[in-house]
């Protein structure tokens, strides 16, 4: 909004020429973001306490390490409204809203959003821990990836063939199969971190850090000299995407200063389906999904644990980790949650260079 205003006067002020520069929106995005956050984070924490939209009963299990979460009783959850919003607000000021990817992106993490304030509310409202039946939340999720792939497919202009990283020219040709894979990296990725939401600050630490991943990618993708010179497909306007991750680094870091240990509010899965949401959509729309593995590593670790878990019990009557997602097997190893988020955050950062690495490495 503010360069379709601001910048038309930039022969006037030429100071106003900045606004045509996507690292500067980007910036400013993440920071706008930021303050949004640490401004208005407080009033809508007293606002949640208020309507008493306390954090939900854990499941079945929980209790051996119930000692650890205590303080976690009466904390507000449905922070994701705040991580939304700012997210929502900083794109629409700092992107430009000419851009069809950025609304994609957007439109999405507000979907997504939108059914886990659903799923948040319920689970409030029953005074339990079960939401949204397994169905609904899984049909909202499915039509959202089917509809982007479908869009995706039917565009002349996108290439639906899927980049292995680290390998130079080799990709895999996936035609119409390419909706199935948009839906598997959607839903997979917004599950992914929705399982990864289970201690104070470690979602959103890592979900920061997937988000300076894909801020690099974007602004390369879309750059047509850095894509030619590092071997990517160039994408038309998908730079406008760097703006958007930018908004998401801002907020990330503005709801980690109210949601680090000791937390004083969750995401919920208001905030964990969007978040999650909105790395998978950006990884669609630069055709770096396969990369997602490696800056995503923490919450691929986190949803394998809980299918091998689950796995393993249906075949074999035996567990593989003392809890599962496995930074609860963590936690009953004795480490405290602090140690457990920090040394996530740590492999994060490794995993993120990692992935930063495969520019060069192709």
């Amino acid at each position: 909004m503010l360069q379709a205003l601001l910048y038309p006067l930039h022969e006037l002020f030429s100071v106003l020429n900045v606004f045509k520069y996507i690292t500067f929106r980007a910036a400013a995005a993440a920071i706008c973001a930021f303050a949004i956050s640490v401004l208005f984070g407080s009033k809508l924490i007293r606002a949640l306490k208020q309507l008493k939209l306390n954090h939900s009963p854990e499941r079945v299990g929980f209790e051996s390490i119930a000692s650890q979460h205590a303080h976690k009783t009466h904390v507000p959850t449905m922070g994701g409204l705040l991580m939304v919003g700012s997210m929502v607000v900083s794109v629409l000021l700092w992107g430009d809203l000419s851009n069809r990817y950025l609304w994609i992106a957007l439109l999405s993490t507000v979907w997504l959003g939108a059914i886990g304030f659903a799923d948040d509310y319920l689970k409030i409202k029953n005074h339990s821990a079960d939401g949204l039946s397994a169905i609904t939340k899984f049909s909202g999720q499915a039509l959202l990836a089917i509809g982007v792939g479908l869009y995706l497919y039917q565009d002349a202009s996108f290439w639906t063939a899927v980049s292995i990283p680290f390998l130079k020219d080799v990709t895999v040709h996936l035609g119409i199969g390419y909706v199935l894979f948009a839906f598997v990296v959607l839903v997979g990725t917004s599950n992914a971190v929705n399982l990864t939401d289970g201690l104070d600050g470690l979602a959103t630490g890592c979900a920061l850090f997937a988000a300076l991943a894909y801020a690099v990618f974007s602004y390369v993708t879309g750059h047509v000299f850095f894509a030619k010179y590092l071997f990517l497909p160039f994408i038309d306007g998908a730079g406008e995407l760097t703006v958007f991750c930018g908004a998401m680094i801002g907020a990330c870091l503005g709801f980690l200063w109210f949601n680090s240990q000791p937390a004083t509010v969750f995401m919920g899965d208001t905030g964990s389906l969007a978040l999650g949401g909105a790395i998978g959509i950006v990884a669609l729309l630069i055709k770096q999904e396969m990369i997602l593995l490696v800056v995503g590593g923490v919450f691929v670790m986190e949803a394998l644990s809980v299918i091998l878990q689950v796995g393993s019990f249906k075949l074999t009557g035996k567990r593989i980790f003392l809890m599962a997602p496995i930074h609860h097997h963590f936690q009953k190893m004795g480490w405290p949650e602090s140690k457990v988020v920090i040394r996530f955050w740590i492999l994060a950062v490794i995993l993120l260079l990692a992935g930063l690495s495969s520019l060069k490495l192709r």
